[in-house]
């Protein structure tokens, strides 16, 4: 028996592949093919149209890396084809690799109509079902010729990753331009079999089920003659009607299909050509939804959307038409797929903000959902920021890619830092990539670990990353399983239909409590280190541009820059996705990127700089402005005349080699290497640094991870490390001591300082970096028995222990941070601050000497991975950290801000009061800004940043005739906060962590 099953399943396999879909064209003539080569970057559509070709020849190849051609492909259909069904079959090279990460193409009509995109999975054109006969034809196809990056052996180092690096070699080989003649009997007979084959594999080997599929397949092949595949495909599938037609168990688990392409907004390509990627396949599924009439297809990302309506109109017009039908549907609500862990409080709000106000203005949609499928884990103070936006549910697949320990859900409610929950679901099918494959679909029923009480899962389908999205071939299994004994039944239904018939089935889903943190892809915290300090340093000159530019307008009647601070909100939110700021991208991708940081600075520079002026006013009286929302140096989120330099206390020579630096409240000692002994807090009597140990050591690791450069840094990367004790020069400055090293073939310069009156070491690092697979990390072991560890978070903070108890604990050996760390014991802590530094690890030993235990706490400065960007991160980079002894987790906020938000100098006449104040240093504010509707309202958003109660006092320094509470959009809200308005002023309690937005109306 089992060897007959064998026998039947081996002959299916090798019949369709080298008989039954040889046998879908079965008759052929080529086509006239003429190709004109943009001659740089891509050209407008109607520049490519009309353009004069030239002759090619199939045989014939095409493309440098990173060009653009534009093929005139002519034909006629022959008279004898009228009545059958004719498609032109395009191959314009197309290899193993998969859709989306190899030449692509968008065929459009002689009169710019974009008709589909074209891909290996996707090559056919339909001409006419039925054609008359002698119709003539005439496509033009908008061709790119990228570079296969991850080839055969993947994460090999390539310098295809640049335009400047790829050379000009032809990559592709033009393969097939005929138009055909489809037999649409043959193509269903494939899709019959292989739903029946891939359905059978999946089910028990000695259930009947098995069995009877088995036979009917086994008839369905007997009946195929195999010189006549065409002749006798109606018999075939004659034999197989039976075994389709049975209908599936009730109890079936239930998949919900969603066409999908997750499109990368770029990845192993530029920026430039997601915008082509998103037009091709924006095209291919608006074509679907007009042939497949129960189909639906979900885009989300607001920034791929707006690049539809702006560079391709010719397909925003087909796109438009299918969302009005319900079919082509806006998800998610951001403005792209971002990595959540990195971006700061408001960048992460704004996402929600720009991404849903685009679909509400657009098209009237509000999502409810946000769909991030491939994001690299999510930060634990995300809930709260999904719900304040309006949304509220979740879906992602990524953390299915864990290594260590699997997820006890698929559907659960995920709690945040302030107690907001969210509804999410992780498919089951564990990909958002799902083609319908038998195999998928059946690992998604067993797969589902909340059987029993609930039956319903989503599955995202159609080719993605690169994208592609669905293929009619995927809505014609997905027919066949709609109700087909043994499989799961599949339904089309949008992202927000999935949702409300989940939760509405699941009321008592569990819980989870704090962060999702992927157990892969723990490197992208550190790689491209320029990336992510122009994020970092972007974020915060927003910060500054609109608290400034808002107070101008209020006090100075200067013009608010709406468009502009619009339009580098979406630049710098753009370069958050999740493979752009985790630095997972080729080198082009991060070489424009820098160029862009570097054009936000300036433009939010001069933004602040024009607004600081309008409010200084005539005089010469140095100013200082500080927005930071802590006072500093005796100004509040306002100008004051005040100390333009804060004054360093001076090395002073210490015995037995270095120096010390001591300002009364803090006494460091650097020895003559330049590391810091002794970090001691004069009030508390407490030394920071553990008995023995070193701080401020740069230590350097080997890494070279199993697989995925620059995503991933493995555990064993700790079993060697090289501790950077040498030092070429320990030198006295004023007000600092500076050290040199060199190591390999790169030098770290580090100057340390001391400010007067502050208990903060500060400490600056310059690394002139041309390492290779290396890691380099920054280490300060502390004389602290911690269990625990705070990091800050998207509106808050969170703990994350420093044993590893268990596999979970032992899993997060790298994680994120913002701007500090802070570790304590009852009475006495100690914080890490930071400019620029996400990633980082905490690990505690037992001290032989005196058993008392240190914990040390590392930030990850720079790494070297060779794919996809061989250069990465090459050259000169700068760091700030600051180590605070004796603080409390207030003061580790208080200290981030400062070490991100210098204050600024200014000539002026007058001082500036802060636009709105705040009576409660636990409250913080995140952005005072207009409202973006034009009204002149000011918008204060804020949240409690100690993880305690607090009841607080906004003072406005205006007329106010109305305050209320409003969500992300500044949408009026009823319930969320209770504000107690006296005059100018609202008052509040706040929970832990709780965010809030109020706008202001003036009087």
């Amino acid at each position: 028996m089992h060897d007959d099953r064998d026998l039947v399943e081996a002959r299916l396999r090798r019949v369709l592949e080298e008989r039954i879909r040889p046998a879908l064209y079965p008759e052929s003539v080529p086509m006239e093919v003429a190709i004109w080569n943009a001659p740089g970057e891509p050209v407008p559509v109607a520049e490519g149209l009309a353009a004069t070709p030239a002759p090619i020849a199939v045989g014939e190849v095409w493309g440098p890396p990173w060009g653009t051609s534009w093929f005139t492909v002519t034909g006629t259909v022959p008279d004898r084809w009228a009545g059958r069904t004719v498609e032109a079959v395009l191959d314009i090279g197309f290899n193993r690799a998969s859709p989306g990460f190899q030449c692509e193409g968008l065929v459009y009509r002689p009169d710019g109509t974009p008709v589909k995109g074209l891909h290996p999975r996707n090559q056919w054109v339909r001409v006419g079902a039925p054609a008359k006969g002698g119709e003539r034809v005439e496509l033009r196809i908008e061709a790119a010729s990228n570079p296969v990056i991850q080839g055969e052996r993947p994460f090999r180092p390539t310098r295809l990753g640049d335009k400047e690096t790829a050379g000009t070699d032809p990559r592709y080989r033009l393969a097939r331009m005929d138009l055909a003649v489809l037999d649409e009997t043959v193509w269903h007979l494939v899709l019959d079999l292989e739903v029946l084959g891939e359905l059978m594999e999946q089910l028990p080997v000695d259930s009947a089920r098995r069995w009877e599929i088995l036979r009917a397949v086994e008839n369905a092949l007997d009946a195929v003659d195999l010189q006549d595949v065409n002749g006798t495909a109606r018999a075939a599938r004659s034999a197989l009607a039976e075994v389709l037609a049975t209908p599936a168990h009730p109890s079936a688990h239930r998949v919900s299909a969603v066409g999908h392409a997750h499109i990368d907004s770029a990845w192993l390509w530029p920026l430039r050509e997601t915008v082509r990627k998103v037009a091709r396949t924006a095209s291919n599924m608006a074509a679907l939804i007009d042939d497949e009439p129960e189909f639906v297809f979900a885009m989300s990302q607001a920034q791929q959307w707006a690049w539809i309506k702006d560079h391709r109109p010719e397909v925003w017009t087909k796109v438009k038409a299918a969302v009005a039908e319900g079919r082509f549907v806006p998800a998610g609500g951001m403005w792209v797929e971002s990595d959540t862990n990195m971006p700061g409080s408001e960048a992460m709000a704004r996402q929600f903000v720009h991404g849903k106000r685009f679909f509400l203005d657009e098209f009237g949609i509000e999502n409810e959902e946000a769909w991030l499928p491939d994001t690299f884990g999510f930060a634990a103070g995300l809930p709260q920021i999904i719900k304040a936006a309006g949304s509220k549910w979740l879906l992602t697949q990524k953390i299915s890619w864990s290594r260590t320990n699997k997820f006890p859900h698929h559907t659960f409610r995920w709690e945040g830092i302030d107690g907001t929950r969210i509804f999410t679901h992780f498919p089951p099918v564990d990909t958002y990539n799902c083609e319908m494959l038998g195999s998928q679909i059946a690992h998604a029923a067993r797969n589902f670990k909340d059987k029993g009480r609930a039956t319903h899962s989503l599955a995202p389908t159609g080719f993605g990353d690169g994208g592609g999205g669905t293929m009619r071939e995927m809505v014609a299994k997905a027919a066949r399983m709609r109700g087909l004994e043994g499989s799961a039944t599949v339904e089309w239904r949008t992202p927000a239909d999935f949702f409300a018939r989940a939760e509405a089935e699941y009321p008592e889903a569990p819980v989870w409590v704090g962060e999702l943190y992927l157990e892969l892809h723990r490197a992208t915290l550190t790689s491209q280190a320029r990336t992510k300090q122009g994020n970092r340093r972007s974020e915060h000159l927003l910060r500054e541009a609109e608290l400034w530019a808002a107070t101008a307008a209020v006090r100075a009647g200067a013009p608010y820059p709406y468009e502009r601070l619009d339009r580098v909100w979406k630049t710098v939110l753009l370069h958050q996705f999740h493979d752009i700021l985790p630095g997972s991208s080729i080198a082009w991708v991060h070489r424009e990127a820098a160029k862009t940081y570097a054009a936000v600075a300036e433009e939010l520079t001069g933004l602040i700089e024009a607004a600081q002026r309008a409010l200084a006013g005539e005089g010469d009286r140095p100013l200082v402005f500080n927005a930071a929302p802590h006072t500093r140096t005796g100004v509040a989120a306002g100008a004051a005349a005040a100390p333009t330099r804060t004054s360093h206390v001076a090395p002073v020579a210490r015995e037995g080699g270095g120096y010390v630096l001591d300002n009364g409240l803090l006494r460091v000692e650097v020895d003559a290497r330049g590391l810091v002994v002794s970090a001691y807090d004069i009030a508390a009597s407490r030394e920071s640094v553990a008995p023995g140990a070193v701080a401020n050591l740069l230590q350097l690791h080997p890494d070279l991870p199993n697989q995925w450069d620059a995503w991933d840094v493995d555990k064993f990367y700790r079993n060697t490390v090289t501790d950077l004790t040498e030092a070429d020069q320990v030198t006295a400055e004023e007000g600092s001591v500076r050290i040199v090293r060199s190591f390999g073939s790169s030098t770290a310069i580090q100057s340390l300082s001391l400010a007067a009156g502050a208990k903060r070491l500060d400490i600056d690092t310059e690394v002139d970096w041309h390492e290779t697979e290396k890691f380099l990390k920054l280490a300060f072991p502390l004389d602290l028995h911690a269990e625990r560890y705070a990091a800050e978070t998207q509106y808050g903070h969170f703990y994350r222990p420093t044993h590893t108890n268990t596999s979970w604990e032992a899993a997060k050996f790298e994680a994120c941070n913002h701007r500090f760390l802070h570790l304590a014991e009852p009475g006495w802590g100690v914080a890490l601050v930071n400019d620029s530094t996400y990633g980082h690890d905490v690990t505690r030993t037992v001290r032989e000497t005196d058993s008392g235990t240190t914990t040390t706490v590392r930030a990850s400065l720079l790494r070297a991975p060779r794919f996809p960007d061989p250069e990465t991160d090459q050259g000169v980079h700068r760091f700030r950290h600051g180590l605070v002894p004796g603080a409390t987790v207030g003061d580790a906020v208080r200290e981030g801000y400062r070490v991100n938000l210098p204050e600024r100098a200014l000539p002026g006449g007058a001082d500036v009061a802060p636009l709105v104040s705040v009576d409660n240093d636990a409250v913080v504010v995140t952005a005072v800004k207009l409202a973006d509707d034009g009204s002149g309202d000011v918008v204060v958003r804020f949240h409690e940043a100690g993880g305690g109660r607090a009841t607080a006092t906004l003072t406005a320094g205006f007329t106010v005739a109305d305050a209320v509470p409003t969500d992300l959009l500044e949408r009026p809200l009823s319930d969320d906060a209770e504000l107690r308005r006296d005059g100018d002023a609202v008052s509040l309690t706040l929970r832990p962590f709780q965010l809030v937005t109020v706008r202001f109306t003036r009087g």
